[in-house]
């Protein structure tokens, strides 16, 4: 792979590794709002991204790069004052996600890609149990109406790239690290 590519792998890795970051934190959110019947799906959500999380770490480090840290808060893209709250967030979570993990898909080979796509298709999934919707192309759809960029704007963390933000702050996974500014799109 060239340096280019190489490159364009590691900041598609750093990016899922911020999304992650943000979907480990907004499902502690979820957790606490989410009514008792549905409890045990965000914490083995909460589970599912904190594993993901920790194995895109030691990607990110067999690349020969830095792990991007979690922020100590973040910005949720909405108040979360009740349980249905707190299932549309942890939809529009998975949906962002999802969004990440396409751009991943794109960027990697091998054993790589497939692991991506299997992440991807885990998001879809959960997107679809929490919503209640499907989409076409999972991580694609998200990104309908986006200018195109070189990273991913994938609504809360670390923004990455350039486009059109669909209301879910800036950055990785829905939302923006506490006390950043969100940018207008």
């Amino acid at each position: 792979m060239s340096d280019d590519g190489e490159k364009t792998e590691l900041a598609a890795f750093q990016a899922a590794l911020a999304a992650e970051h943000a979907a480990v934190y907004g499902y502690g959110v979820v957790g606490g709002r989410v009514d008792d019947r549905r409890r045990s799906e965000a914490k083995a959500a909460y589970d599912a991204h904190r594993a993901r999380r920790d194995a895109l770490a030691r990607e990110v480090q067999d690349l020969g790069g830095r792990p991007v840290a979690a922020s100590a808060a973040y910005a949720l893209p909405f108040a979360v004052h009740d349980p249905a709250d707190a299932v549309r967030l942890a939809a529009r979570l998975e949906q962002r996600v999802a969004g990440v993990y396409a751009d991943l898909v794109r960027s990697t080979t091998g054993a790589r890609r497939t692991s991506a796509a299997g992440a991807l298709r885990e998001a879809a999934v959960r997107a679809v149990a929490w919503s209640g919707r499907s989409v076409a192309f999972p991580g694609l759809a998200e990104r309908a109406g986006e200018g195109t960029g070189t990273g991913t704007d994938t609504g809360t963390g670390t923004d990455t790239g350039t486009g059109t933000d669909t209301g879910t702050g800036t950055g990785a996974a829905g939302a923006a690290p506490s006390g950043s500014a969100a940018t207008a799109r």
